[in-house]
């Protein structure tokens, strides 16, 4: 009998369901409240981070990220952020939204993140770049520092919203030292609070700026200038003054109950899936056919890449993974210039084959998670010999 291996497997457990049922049936504040401010100040902990704000999701927290950093860094409608061609679309929409203006670069096929020799060519063409915004995509690591180097006057922002802990060559965890970063709580990622997302800083003015934005642009959100607002403004009712333009981004108590619950499982959950990627590592390293993504000492895997280099086995690979009932995706958006949002926009490149087009053609995943286990992950290596030669 097959054993059907989904992306991802139901991750609340019966005692995270009874911390959520006993708070719902005792508190009488269940919208953003104390629970909130505590899962947020013990994913800064864990984090390593002054600030961290619940918001609705990953995507919200980008919006949120980018439409703060525009307003308290002063940037101009049409200003330049490079992107990578492959990431969520929540990464490239709020860019646009905010009236910014998105560079697209090339990938590697070694972590998926920025090509470092196109960064370079990047930045004889768009010396003007005013922000990267780096994904560190499932679970592997991007190379901000060189990223860094390349464009030092930028501001440097993180998604890591499928890469929960995944840490820099110094093994601190990616986050930390950027202007801001974002994680997401999706059913599909290391933990879930059902729905939600995070954005950390460091900066105290744009986490105050944050607040306000996350809460329609209150005044009253505001953790550091409240009483300032309020006095500068007497003519003004306090409970209804707005300081900014902003949305309903918030978060509530029963998902940060359920947070705080599955934040106690995180690192064994990232344990888990570093040794299963490490295992599926090893066994396509020596394997001609197919490509073998970096190996990081700090990963934190979210998904098993496969990539052969001949796109004639896509297919096949695809036929034989649902015969086996294991679920699979592309990886992420594959090559984003191709989909119909964004076909407009032209890739910043001096490849005449850019790799995001062998990502978008050959490209896919299997689902890595605390339920994979050496079974799971030899029969994939199995399946994976038998349908693509080692040539």
């Amino acid at each position: 009998m097959i054993e059907p291996w989904p992306l991802m497997e139901e991750t609340i457990t019966l005692k995270d369901r009874l911390k959520m049922a006993t708070f719902i049936l005792t508190s009488s504040r269940l919208t953003n409240g104390p629970k909130v401010r505590q899962f947020e100040k013990k994913w800064a902990e864990w984090l390593g981070v002054d600030y961290s704000l619940y918001v609705s999701s990953g995507s919200t927290a980008n919006s949120l990220l980018i439409a703060s950093i525009k307003e308290l860094c002063g940037l101009k409608d049409g200003d330049k952020v490079l992107v990578p061609a492959t990431t969520w679309v929540t990464n490239v929409g709020p860019v646009i939204q905010n009236g910014l203006q998105p560079i697209f670069c090339d990938i590697n096929l070694n972590n998926f993140s920025f090509d470092i020799e196109d960064l370079k060519y990047v930045a004889t063409q768009h010396p003007d770049i005013k922000v990267v915004f780096v994904t560190h995509l499932i679970g592997l690591s991007s190379d901000v520092e060189k990223i860094e180097d390349i464009f030092p006057n930028a501001l440097i922002l993180e998604d890591i919203c499928e890469s929960h802990g995944v840490q820099g060559p110094d093994l601190n965890k990616r986050g930390t030292l950027s202007a801001g970063s974002t994680f997401s709580f999706y059913f599909g990622h290391h933990i879930t609070t059902i729905e939600g997302g995070m954005v950390c800083t460091n900066n105290p003015d744009l986490y105050d700026l944050m607040r306000m934005k996350r809460s329609h642009g209150m005044a009253r959100e505001s953790d550091l200038n409240r009483d300032k607002y309020v006095a500068e403004n007497p003519d003004i009712d306090p409970a209804f003054l707005f300081m900014t333009d902003g949305y309903n981004f918030r978060n509530h108590e029963t998902c940060a109950v359920l947070g705080l619950s599955q934040l106690k499982k995180l690192d064994k959950n990232i344990e888990i899936r570093k040794h299963n990627y490490r295992r599926y590592y090893n066994g396509i390293l020596f394997h001609k056919g197919l490509r073998t993504p970096q190996y990081q000492t700090g990963n934190s895997s979210f998904s098993l890449p496969i990539i052969p280099y001949d796109e004639k086995y896509v297919a096949k690979i695809k036929g034989t993974l649902m015969l086996n009932e294991i679920e699979f995706r592309p990886i992420i958006s594959g090559n984003l210039l191709r989909h119909p949002a964004f076909r407009k926009y032209e890739l910043c490149t001096q490849k005449e084959e850019p790799n995001v087009e062998i990502l978008h053609k050959n490209g896919l995943y299997v689902g890595n998670s605390q339920f994979v286990d050496d079974r799971k992950v030899d029969r994939l290596l199995q399946i994976l010999r038998e349908v693509v030669p080692n040539v």
